[in-house]
């Protein structure tokens, strides 16, 4: 817990070092995922609607979400539950300032062909530092079918993240080249 406390912080200061950068980054590395043969061949995916300190996905969300149905998580107290993204009218500020869908409940998740998360740190065997909370820990077992991509910026590679048991491993990293 020591560790990934510490691995938190770090990446948080790098955070602050590459904000000028991270517009152009973002832009890098979401055109690397729509080439990516999972996400062309993917009818039904589940993104996040980003913080500022994460991959920019708010863009990239609505021009997909025409060709696509895109899924974005809403926190429901300890857990996340999946809403269909219709427009950006129809997303509210839910938990930690996040907007969120206010669409339909989405539970068939054997369906969902594509995964892709957001993460504080990733290391190259597809671990995953999360902010802390679990959610996605909980989550991505009810998903196990799907291919999981995380996405982040350069700096948020590391050489090693704690892993537990329980955490769920990213089938792929996708970052700036």
């Amino acid at each position: 817990m020591e560790k990934k406390k510490e691995l938190r912080k770090r990446i948080a200061l790098l955070k602050t070092l590459h904000k000028s950068t991270t517009t152009h980054q973002s832009a890098e590395i979401l055109a690397a995922l729509e080439a990516h043969p999972v996400f062309r061949t993917a009818s039904i995916i589940l993104l996040y609607h980003s913080l500022p300190d994460e991959v920019h996905t708010h863009d990239f969300i609505r021009k997909w979400s025409t060709k696509k149905k895109i899924l974005l998580p809403v926190v429901i107290g300890n857990d996340l539950e999946l809403r269909v993204y219709t427009s950006p009218a129809d997303l509210a500020i839910g938990a930690y300032d996040i907007e969120e869908p206010t669409g339909a409940l989405f539970t068939d998740y054997a369906t969902i062909d594509l995964v892709i998360v957001p993460g504080v740190a990733f290391d190259r065997d597809g671990n995953r530092l999360g902010r802390g909370k679990g959610y996605y820990d909980r989550l991505l077992p009810r998903i196990p079918s799907a291919y999981k991509v995380g996405i982040c910026f350069p700096f948020q590679i590391v050489e090693e993240v704690p892993a537990e048991p329980f955490d769920i491993r990213m089938d792929e990293i996708i970052t700036q080249q």
